[in-house]
């Protein structure tokens, strides 16, 4: 930690450098007021302050970006185009200052290192990026924003794991975090009864972008208004994964603590959550749920009443395919479609069929093996290349040309909703097994950590992640889930936290 003390008396001792460079840095703001925008200049005086909290607490600035990230999208929606860069990365620029701190430490011997279970698999797997990077040429700029996609999130992890938080300081921003599920949840059920008049305001609508680079795509609204909620997360799909993650939380709190579960905010979370993730409409989300569900109360818990939830909900789907006639295999996608037909539309042939020949996912589902995987099957077509949210911000067609493939989902968005995939072609089968060793090893060591620790708090946390873990793996097939902030930041967050409470390496100190 830094002395107070000595940097007051510092500042005592230099008070008229101190005031000059306070009077120089205010010129400043005010230029760059005059200059630019007033925007810019108060958005560089936040950051300024974060930077500052980033470096004298970055346990803090952890938690105030883990409330932020919810409400980004709506923010970023106000900012002038001459702050939009500036703002829009200000967030990850925090992360970054946070390693430095930490490197800081390790150089200074201030911070020991400390190990994780993931340690030699990333090492392997930034090995196996490198040696893409250099077997397929990729250049430097978009090798670089192409790397930075795939780990800048995973980042997290070891930041959590190296700055050791205590169980309290985890135990409230959980806490905190409950509480953001429980306003988006409100807000979501609230958006769909009042419709387009909250959709207009809070859907990101415009393209954002600096030079050739795509900065923000912007959200089409191709459904009807109110019939999928987004809240403050931009899209439909975000809210619904932002959610059934906390749910997933929620559960592992919900089996472990019983009958004292009442005294705390879960009910609360499942109350109003779950209603919240139906009207998001997001089909991924609501199997990642359930996926993750059913592996805490049936598998792990051998829970009698999931059971027979899970056994009575069976039956009341099949029951209603008999009663109403619906044939599954003709669903398709279509405005005004009730609950019931979104729901067996992920089983339907025509669905199916429409997705491969409209260039949606299926169709990647069957050329990434045998078309990106087979031209470069053990080190891949390199990050930044294929698939993913880089090449789709770069507009980067050069792979797809190369192999005679459409840009991406319909053509034109470069990204193929399918993260795991999008890795196997940019990685290569050794990148994106070492990025499976990676999420099997965090699986093991939540699922050790939940049996092997007598503490209530972490062996609630443990099962839920490890929940989590088995949702999101599944979500990756539909989503480019390990990129988007609204997740991926917490998948790693709590991936550190899980490890420091399995370790017992949290610090004690109090003021974090």
């Amino acid at each position: 930690m830094l002395n107070f003390k000595a940097l007051y008396h510092q500042a005592e001792t230099h008070k008229h450098l101190v005031m000059g460079g306070m009077f120089f840095l205010l010129c400043g703001f005010i230029l760059l007021q005059t200059i630019f925008s007033p925007v810019l200049a108060i958005s560089l005086v936040v950051f300024i302050a974060a930077a500052l909290l980033t470096i004298f607490r970055p346990f803090w600035m952890l938690a105030v970006l883990a409330v932020y990230f919810p409400f980004e999208s709506l923010v970023l929606k106000f900012v002038p185009n001459d702050a939009y860069v500036f703002v829009r990365y200000a967030s990850e620029g925090l992360i970054y200052l946070i390693a430095a701190v930490v490197l800081v430490g390790w150089l200074t011997r201030s911070k020991k290192m400390i190990f994780s279970p993931i340690d030699l698999p990333f090492f392997l797997f930034c090995l196996s990026l490198l040696a893409s990077v250099l077997i397929n040429f990729v250049p430097p700029s978009i090798a670089l924003l192409g790397v930075r996609q795939i780990i800048r999130f995973v980042l997290v992890f070891f930041l959590v794991i190296q700055l050791q938080p205590s169980k309290a300081y985890i135990k409230s921003l959980t806490t905190v975090l409950f509480g953001v599920v429980l306003f988006e949840s409100v807000l979501g059920i609230i958006q769909h009864f009042l419709g387009d008049r909250l959709d207009l305001f809070l859907l990101p609508s415009d393209v954002r972008s600096l030079g050739e680079i795509t900065l923000t795509s912007g959200v089409a609204q191709f459904w009807e208004p109110g019939s999928r909620v987004f809240a403050t997360l931009g899209r439909y799909d975000r809210l619904g994964n932002f959610l059934y993650f906390f749910l997933l939380i929620a559960t592992g709190f919900l089996f472990v603590f019983k009958e004292k579960i009442s005294k705390t905010s879960v009910p609360w979370v499942f109350m109003l959550a779950i209603p919240a993730l139906a009207m998001t409409y997001s089909r991924s989300s609501w199997f990642a749920f359930l996926l993750g569900f059913l592996f805490i109360g049936l598998w792990v818990m051998r829970d009698k009443r999931v059971a027979l939830g899970f056994t009575l909900s069976i039956l009341a789907v099949t029951s209603y395919l008999l009663l109403s006639g619906m044939v599954v295999r003709n669903i398709t996608e279509a405005p005004g479609q009730t609950f019931a037909e979104r729901f067996f539309e992920t089983f339907s042939l025509s669905r199916w069929r429409g997705e491969y020949y409209g260039i949606g996912r299926v169709y990647w589902y069957v050329q990434t093996p045998l078309t990106v995987v087979a031209s470069a099957p053990f080190f891949g077509v390199g990050p930044g290349q294929f698939g993913g949210g880089a090449v789709a911000a770069l507009g980067n067609t050069h792979v797809y040309e190369r192999l005679g493939l459409p840009f991406g989902v319909f053509g034109t968005e470069g990204s193929i909703d399918n993260n795991w995939f999008s890795l196997w072609g940019e990685t290569g089968t050794i990148g994106v097994g070492c990025y499976v060793w990676m999420m099997i090893g965090l699986f093991l060591f939540a699922m050790q950590t939940y049996r092997s620790q007598k503490d209530p708090f972490a062996r609630a946390l443990a099962l839920g992640f490890a929940a989590c873990l088995l949702a999101v793996s599944f979500n990756a097939f539909t989503s480019p889930i390990f990129e988007i902030r609204t997740l991926a930041f917490y998948l790693w967050l709590y991936g550190g936290f899980v490890v420091v409470l399995g370790k017992g390496v949290g610090s004690s100190k109090v003021a974090e």
